[in-house]
């Protein structure tokens, strides 16, 4: 499989990994990084990696879908959402891994066209397709 990338970001991660901070190279974004609890670290303020991953899942998703409502010819309702759930933990294989369920509100859409709709879209979003055979991600579409 080839990309021909079109646009890079470059992020940059200091301190403890989990518990430092990141930043991006131009300097438009940054985060301190706090372990939640549930990991073993102090919690409280501040993103981590998950927080960071289910943020651009569900903004790239709902971008995805208007590609995909040009491809069908099925309109995006107003007032469509994408949230994303991302979780972490030990894998039965060992090491760590993740999980992501997708909840896609499709106000007023006939079911038959959210469901066609949030098809096309995991095959055309960069997120799903990097997750694909990887990821354990799971939809869910409202209407």
């Amino acid at each position: 499989m080839s990309v021909d990338a079109k646009y890079k970001t470059t992020a940059t991660a200091s301190g403890g990994g989990r518990d430092g901070h990141t930043q991006l190279e131009d300097g438009t974004l940054g985060f301190n990084l706090v372990i939640p609890k549930e990991l073993g670290g102090p919690g409280g303020d501040g993103a981590n990696p998950e927080k960071l991953f289910a943020l651009g899942y569900s903004a790239c998703f709902l971008s995805a879908m208007r590609v995909a409502a040009g491809q069908t010819k099925i309109k995006v309702p107003e007032g469509t959402t994408v949230t994303a759930t991302i979780g972490v933990g030990p894998r039965s294989e060992g090491g760590f891994g993740i999980t992501a369920d997708l909840d896609v509100y499709l106000p007023g859409l006939p079911e038959a066209e959210a469901h066609k709709l949030v098809e096309v879209t995991h095959t055309i979003c960069p997120y799903s397709n990097a997750t694909r055979g990887n990821v354990d991600v799971k939809s869910t579409t409202r209407a």
